[in-house]
């Protein structure tokens, strides 16, 4: 396996292109429990080009029939992201402080991880994001309603 850098900006360039709109090559999960993660995933992968095809357990986007629960699920995402030892973006946990735009936050409303946003920029020390669901660009953490959330600083990723 040889590592592969995680280019923050292709990541970023995609976020704000398709933050308020929706890219054709994915299905939108609006209305099916919401599309925040997939288009984190869409981010991330913009950034690192290279998906883990692992069944059941990787993090994959072929077609709606064929895609793996990370893509699309933020405890899912958090898991495999923080998780990953093969193929594919890998992470490590972290306080949201500590992040750095292109990283990503998953806000947890006490009982479930639920909202997956990807950090866009930052103001006076708190982090700016983008979403989908609920379209945003830019906006500020500290307008969300959340118990805790968690960051997930991306290290980079890996490939066979």
């Amino acid at each position: 396996m040889h590592f592969i850098n995680y280019n923050r900006k292709s990541a970023l360039d995609y976020a704000e292109k398709w933050s308020r709109a929706r890219n054709n090559n994915y299905l939108n999960f609006d209305g099916i429990g919401g599309d925040c993660t997939n288009f984190a995933s869409q981010c991330l992968f913009a950034g690192v080009g290279i998906m883990n095809y692992e069944k059941d357990t990787g993090w994959y986007y072929n077609s709606p029939d064929d895609r793996a629960a990370a893509w699309s699920g933020a405890e899912y995402f958090r898991r495999f992201m923080i998780h990953n030892k093969g193929e594919g973006p890998f992470a490590t946990a972290v306080s949201v402080s500590n992040l750095e735009t292109g990283d990503f936050i998953i806000l947890n409303n006490g009982i479930e991880y639920y909202h997956t946003l990807i950090v866009t920029g930052f103001e006076l020390g708190t982090p700016l994001v983008a979403a989908h669901t609920d379209d945003a660009y830019m906006r500020n953490l500290n307008t969300y309603h959340y118990i805790s959330a968690q960051g997930i600083h991306i290290i980079g990723a890996n490939k066979y």
